[in-house]
C-alpha cells in the first residue's frame, strides 16, 4: 500500500525538491551549535550513500533515497554561503572616525537617511579586524544632502556590533546583518564630510545611474508621488516618507512598493505584449516569424534590465527568476505557468541565497505565487461569466488568493493583519497594469529624446491615487488588528502542512491539515514572556491583564516597540509605561513574581545607596560592573553576554530564566559561548 502511495507521486515529484532543501536549510539554521567538520564530512557520506542507495533502490524508493540527499544538500548550501558572506564584525563600541565609501542608502524607522559604507576605515584599528560593511543613520544638521554612490565620506560615529534579538527567540539581527555584509551599525550627529566622489567599478556605476535616474524622477514628481516612482522604477526609496510607508502596510498595498513580482510580472507583461501585438500587425513577419517567441525573447531582456535598474537585491532576482522560468517555458512551447515552474524558480532562488527562505519576501512570495498556480488550475475550465466581465473576476480573485496565501506569513513576521486588504488591493492593483507601469515604460522610451516628463505625469496620477486609497483604508476603523508572535515551530508546520495538501496525490493529501491544525493550536497557545529585561539593563516588560507595562516611558524604545508588537498590543512607550504592573523605587522600578521580587536600579548613584539586593532575587542594573550582590544580578557585563533576558514562572513555583544567547546558540554570526542560568528557587 505504501508502495503504490509512492509510486502515484510520480510526475510530481520536482514540487518536492524545493521542500527538501529548504527542509536542510531550515534545520542548519535552527541548530543552536555549529556543527564541527568531522559533522559535515559525515553528512557528506551520508549524502552520497543515499545517491548510492537511489541507484539501486525500488523505484518507489528511489525518490525518498534522493529527498533525503537533498535535505542534507540544503544544509550543505546554507554552510557554504555562511562561510561565503564571513566577514570581521566588530568586537566592541568604537566612537571616533569613520571613513568610507557610499554603497547603499535608505532610510531608517526613524526616517532618518542611512548610508552603507565599504572599503572602511577606522581610527587604529588593524585593517584585518574593521569591517568589511558598517550602516551609519545620520542625525543632526547634515550640510550635504545630494548623497551619489561612490563618493567617500569622513565622519565621527558611534558604531556598535550588530544588535542580537530583542527578546530570547526573537528576530536575530546578527544573523540578517552576516548575510549583508554588515559588520557594525551606529550613528553620527555631527557633519559628515565629503573626500571624493568618484564612482569606481560596475556594481557602483549601475548605482550611480540608479540614483541618477531616481533624481530626475523625483525632480519631475515631487513629494511622496515621486517617491513612489522611483521606489517603482530604482527600486530607491530612500525618498518615502514613515507616514506613507504605514499607511502602505496598514492596506496591504506595501508590494505595491517593493520591486518584486508584481511588477516585474507587468513590466514583462506588457513588453510580451506590445511586441507580439506589433509584430502582428504585420501579416507577412507574423506568417513567417514566431512572434510569440520573438516578444518572450524582449521580455527577458527587458525584465534582466529591469534587474540591473532596481539594484539587483534578493527579492528582484526571485521575482525576475520565475518571469524567466515563465517566458523559457514559453519559448519550449510548454505551458508558461505551472508548479514545476514555480518549483523550479524556488529552487534556483535557494541556491542562490539559501538564507532567503528565513525571509518574509521569500515565504510569501512563493506562498502567493503557488496558491495562485493551485487556484487559476482548479478554476480551468469553469465559466466565469460574460467576456467582458472575467478581466475583472481574474483580478478580484487573484487579490483575494494572493492575500489570503500571505496573510498567516504576514502576520507571523510583522504581527498585523490588514483586513480591508482586498478592497484598497481591488482599486489599485488593477491600476498598476493598466496605467503606472505602461507609462513607466512609456517615460523610459521617451527618455532619450527629453519628454520622459509625459510618462511621468501619467505615471503620477496611477500613483497619486494608490496613496489616497492607501491613506483612506488605514484611517477606516478597524482597518488593522494585530496578533502575537507565533512559536518557533508554527511556520513549520504550516509550510509543510500546505505542502503537503498541494503536492501530495491521494487521499493522503488531507493529511495536510493536520498541520495546518497544528500551527493555528501552537499559534493560539503560545506563551508570551511574563517578564522581559532589555540587553542594556535600562528597561524591563512585565505582562499584567491590560498588556505589557514598561518600567520607562523613554529609553531603548527600539526595543519596546518590539516587545509589544510582539505581544500583539503595540502601544505608544508612553503608554505601556502608565500601566498598572510595576512598583516605582529610587531611579527603577520592582515587580513581584510569585515569591520573587525582581528589581530595576538604574543609574551610578541609586546603585551605590542600595545596600545589597535591596530584598530582591534578580536585580537589574544598567551599570557595567554592578557587583558583587547577593543575589542573581544581572548588569551590563552580564547581559552583554546573554543578550536579552526572559523571566517566568514555572509550575514549582521556580522563577525560569531564559537568555538570547541561550536560545541563537554558538553560530559564526554569533560568535559567543551561549549563557544558561538555573532557575531560581525561594529559599
Amino acid at each position: 500500500m505504501l508502495r503504490d502511495a509512492l509510486l502515484a507521486q510520480r510526475g510530481g515529484l520536482i514540487g518536492w525538491v524545493p521542500v527538501c532543501l529548504s527542509i536542510g536549510i531550515g534545520g542548519y539554521f535552527a541548530l543552536r551549535f555549529e556543527p564541527t567538520m568531522l559533522m559535515w564530512c559525515a553528512l557528506a557520506a551520508l549524502s552520497l550513500a543515499l545517491l548510492i542507495a537511489a541507484q539501486v533502490a525500488s523505484v518507489a524508493l528511489r525518490p525518498v533515497c534522493l529527498g533525503l540527499a537533498l535535505v542534507c544538500a540544503g544544509a550543505g548550501l546554507a554552510k557554504l554561503e555562511t562561510m561565503r558572506m564571513a566577514a570581521p564584525v566588530l568586537g566592541f563600541r568604537y566612537y571616533g572616525p569613520v571613513e568610507g565609501r557610499i554603497v547603499a542608502i535608505d532610510r531608517s524607522s526613524s526616517d532618518a537617511v542611512r548610508l552603507t559604507l565599504d572599503r572602511v576605515r577606522l581610527d587604529r584599528m588593524d585593517a584585518a579586524r574593521t569591517p568589511d560593511r558598517v550602516r551609519i543613520s545620520l542625525h543632526g544638521d547634515q550640510p550635504i544632502r545630494d548623497w551619489r554612490p561612490g563618493q567617500v565620506l569622513i565622519l565621527t560615529a558611534h558604531l556598535s556590533p550588530p544588535a542580537g534579538p530583542a527578546e530570547p527567540g526573537g528576530f536575530d539581527f546578527r544573523r540578517f546583518a552576516w548575510f549583508e555584509g554588515i559588520g557594525a551599525v551606529g550613528y553620527t550627529r555631527t557633519p559628515v564630510l565629503r573626500l571624493s566622489e568618484s564612482a569606481q567599478g560596475w556594481a557602483l556605476r549601475i548605482f550611480a545611474v540608479r540614483m541618477a535616474i531616481s533624481g530626475a524622477v523625483q525632480a519631475h514628481l515631487p513629494g511622496e508621488v515621486g517617491a513612489f516612482a522611483a521606489a517603482v522604477i530604482t527600486g530607491d526609496r530612500s525618498g518615502m516618507g514613515q507616514g506613507s510607508l504605514l499607511a502602505l502596510r496598514a492596506s496591504n498595498l506595501a508590494h505595491l512598493l517593493a520591486i518584486s513580482g508584481l511588477h516585474m510580472g507587468l513590466l514583462t507583461g506588457f513588453i510580451f505584449m506590445i511586441v507580439r501585438s506589433g509584430l502582428s500587425l504585420w501579416p507577412a513577419l507574423a506568417l513567417r516569424l514566431p512572434v510569440k517567441k520573438i516578444a518572450a525573447v524582449c521580455a527577458l531582456i527587458a525584465g534582466a534590465g529591469y534587474l540591473l535598474l532596481s539594484g539587483g537585491n534578493v527579492a528582484t532576482e526571485r521575482a525576475y527568476i520565475m518571469v524567466a522560468v515563465m517566458l523559457i517555458a514559453v519559448l519550449l512551447d510548454r505551458r508558461a505557468l505551472t508548479l514545476r515552474g514555480v518549483a523550479l524558480a524556488a529552487t534556483l532562488v535557494l541556491v542562490l541565497h539559501p538564507e532567503a527562505l528565513t525571509g518574509p519576501g521569500f515565504q510569501m512570495s512563493f506562498a502567493a505565487t503557488t496558491a495562485l498556480v493551485v487556484v487559476f488550475r482548479l478554476l480551468r475550465g469553469v465559466h466565469m461569466g460574460p467576456r467582458w466581465f472575467r478581466p475583472a473576476a481574474s483580478v478580484i480573485i487573484s487579490s483575494a488568493v494572493a492575500g489570503a496565501a500571505t496573510a498567516p506569513f504576514a502576520a507571523a513576521h510583522f504581527n498585523q493583519i490588514s483586513h480591508y486588504g482586498l478592497v484598497a488591493n481591488l482599486v489599485s492593483v488593477p491600476l498598476m497594469g493598466v496605467l503606472v507601469m505602461p507609462a513607466a515604460v512609456l517615460a523610459a522610451c521617451l527618455a532619450p529624446f527629453g519628454l520622459a516628463g509625459a510618462g511621468l505625469w501619467l505615471m503620477g496620477l496611477g500613483l497619486r491615487w494608490i496613496l489616497f486609497v492607501a491613506a483612506t483604508v488605514a484611517g477606516w476603523d478597524g482597518a488593522l488588528s494585530h496578533v502575537k508572535s507565533p512559536g518557533p515551530w508554527v511556520l513549520t508546520c504550516l509550510t509543510l502542512g500546505l505542502m503537503w495538501l498541494i503536492l501530495w496525490q491521494g487521499r493522503a493529501r488531507l493529511a495536510g491539515g493536520i498541520g495546518i491544525l497544528a500551527a493555528a493550536v501552537l499559534w493560539v497557545q503560545a506563551p508570551r514572556p511574563a517578564i522581559l529585561v532589555a540587553d542594556s539593563g535600562g528597561i524591563i516588560g512585565v505582562m499584567g491583564p491590560e498588556g505589557r507595562s514598561l518600567s520607562s516611558a523613554t529609553g531603548d524604545s527600539f526595543v519596546a516597540g518590539i516587545w509589544l508588537e510582539n505581544d500583539g498590543g503595540p502601544v505608544a512607550q508612553d503608554v505601556a509605561a502608565s500601566r498598572p504592573g510595576l512598583t516605582a523605587v529610587s531611579r527603577g522600578a520592582g515587580v513581584r513574581l510569585g515569591q520573587h521580587q525582581i528589581m530595576l536600579v538604574r543609574g551610578k548613584t541609586a546603585l551605590a545607596q542600595m545596600q545589597g539586593c535591596g530584598g530582591a532575587d534578580i536585580l537589574i542594573s544598567n551599570q557595567t560592573k554592578a557587583g558583587p550582590r547577593p543575589c542573581l544580578l544581572l548588569d551590563v557585563a552580564t547581559l552583554r553576554k546573554t543578550g536579552a533576558i526572559a523571566i517566568d514562572q514555572d509550575d514549582a513555583g521556580r522563577l525560569t530564566v531564559t537568555t538570547a544567547s541561550q536560545i541563537t546558540g554558538r553560530r559564526p554570526w554569533n560568535d559567543s559561548a551561549p549563557v544558561v542560568i538555573a532557575p531560581l528557587d525561594k529559599p
